[in-house]
């Protein structure tokens, strides 16, 4: 158990059996220095930290107050008490004003009333040494969240800088990159079109990011397949009550993104009911809360984007025209990864150092077979099912050079002919484990389901009742099957 810890008083008084009684009352709670004159006191105090100086106010050459004055100016954080046996105003006053006392304690004293203001003295400076300490641990943990902000906000600039979108020099992001360099910086709505996972989000970051809003957030909705009430209470908030389950006032996207960017994905997707509400607030930069009256103005830079042909919609009445034409000030067309072959090799490599940084798996590359099947597959997944392929080829790997037996399945299968002098299934299989020129149909059958069930089961993490309801077999079956071909899981 801790000891309690005890305060140091200072006593000053020019009679020696006054200090006697002092320290004898004062003893048993705190620790008492005595002192028979202010030069004396003053020296004590040069030497060690008191909590509290209790002086005689009538003492020969310095006054109690003037002692008090001078213990203020260099040790402010030590309380002051006297102690007197006169009434004299002008001291009091003076006191209190210059000396900054914190009580006078007249003669004769009581000591439970002398201990009391003691207490209460050494509490108050503890109190104020908290407060001081907890102040500049305030200021500088706001100081360190600032320019924790700060570093965040750079490393995003630089995240999404130009020269950070990866691509091969004949790509024909090029030109987009260009584009994206000409139009971030002035507040002009941008509607980007393309596939699903050709990477509108990057780009409507790299807009955000090479903006003067950079500094400002840059907040994200996904509109597909919401409905109305949700999607109008995510973007433009609700106030509480407004419906069941709003339990307190929110604030909607739009407020969130207040002074900087709001990327709206999968525009296309919303109700024409919801085209009239959006365009609303577009056209009169002001959001109203679900369920209030008030109206609210926002700042806004508006990124769209979408895999449909909005123009096709519009002449098909689908999309509404005037709300079209405020999102599309500005557009962008990202093509697919089959348009862009020569990335392919860049961003399989970019990914691939990626996913061994994050799984802390070494690898040093791709095999020459691995990257040609991957460069003939058409990825409809585009750039997202490109890195998952690759993310997938390094959890399976055994050696650090990624091989084509890796590959999935599906893609092997379904690989189009191709101009190189050797088809491409054919130079993969002569890849996998026991093949040979002499090899059967029976052996290549096998090792492609021994190749199967390995992926399947990894996929599973190993969980056979997963595993056996996809391939379609008991229990009993794969277990049989995984014991023929030997697998089990990796140390």
């Amino acid at each position: 158990m801790n000891a309690v810890r005890r305060h140091t008083i200072l006593c000053v008084d020019d009679e020696p059996r006054s200090l006697e009684t002092l320290e004898r009352t004062l003893d048993e709670e705190f620790d008492v220095v005595c002192a028979r004159s202010a030069s004396e006191a003053l020296q004590l105090l040069e030497q060690q930290r008191v909590a509290a100086v209790l002086c005689d106010q009538r003492m020969p050459g310095t006054s109690g107050v003037e002692l008090l004055i001078r213990v203020r100016q260099q040790w402010p954080d030590t309380a002051r008490l006297i102690l007197s046996g006169y009434t004299d105003s002008e001291d009091i006053i003076r006191g209190l004003n210059e000396a900054g006392i914190f009580q006078y304690i007249t003669k004769p004293w009581h000591p439970d009333h002398l201990l009391l203001a003691l207490r209460n003295a050494c509490r108050l400076v503890a109190l104020e040494s908290e407060n001081t300490l907890l102040a500049t641990e305030i200021r500088l943990t706001a100081n360190q969240a600032e320019s924790r902000i700060e570093e965040k906000k750079a490393r995003l600039r630089q995240q999404f800088a130009l020269d950070e979108i990866v691509r091969a020099s004949d790509s024909p992001l090029q030109g987009i990159c260009e584009r994206v360099k000409r139009i971030a910086p002035y507040d002009i709505a941008v509607l980007i079109n393309g596939p699903s996972g050709t990477g509108k989000e990057l780009f409507a970051r790299a807009l955000h990011y090479n903006s003067l809003r950079a500094d400002q957030p840059f907040v994200v909705e996904n509109c597909g397949a919401m409905p109305d009430d949700l999607l109008a209470s995510e973007l433009f908030g609700h106030r509480k009550g407004a419906f069941t389950g709003a339990m307190h006032d929110h604030a909607g996207l739009f407020e969130q993104a207040d002074g900087g960017t709001l990327f709206l994905d999968e525009i296309g997707d919303i109700s024409p009911a919801f085209q009239v509400m959006l365009l609303r607030v577009l056209q009169e930069k002001e959001v109203r809360r679900v369920g209030d009256e008030k109206r609210r103005a926002v700042d806004v830079r508006i990124i769209a984007a979408t895999n449909r042909d909005l123009e096709a919609e519009v002449a098909a009445g689908r999309f509404r025209e005037d709300l079209y034409y405020r999102l599309a000030e500005m557009t962008m067309t990202l093509p697919p990864l089959a348009a862009r072959r020569m990335d392919i090799p860049v961003l399989a490599g970019h990914f691939l150092r990626q996913a061994s940084q994050s799984f802390a798996k070494p690898a040093r590359g791709f095999s020459e077979e691995a990257m040609t099947a991957l460069k003939h597959w058409h990825w409809p997944g585009n750039v997202r099912e490109l890195q998952n392929e690759i993310r997938r080829m390094l959890v399976l790997a055994e050696q650090d050079l990624i091989g084509a037996e890796l590959i999935s399945p599906r893609l092997l299968r379904n690989l189009p002919d191709s101009d190189e002098p050797e088809p491409i299934l054919e130079a993969l299989l002569r890849r996998q484990e026991g093949w040979s020129e002499g090899s059967t149909l029976k052996d290549k059958t096998e090792l492609l389901e021994k190749q199967l069930l390995r992926e399947t089961m990894i996929r599973h993490r190993w969980n056979k009742s997963r595993a056996a309801d996809e391939l379609g077999l008991s229990r009993v079956g794969l277990r049989a099957k995984l014991e023929r071909y030997g697998l089990e899981p990796l140390a």
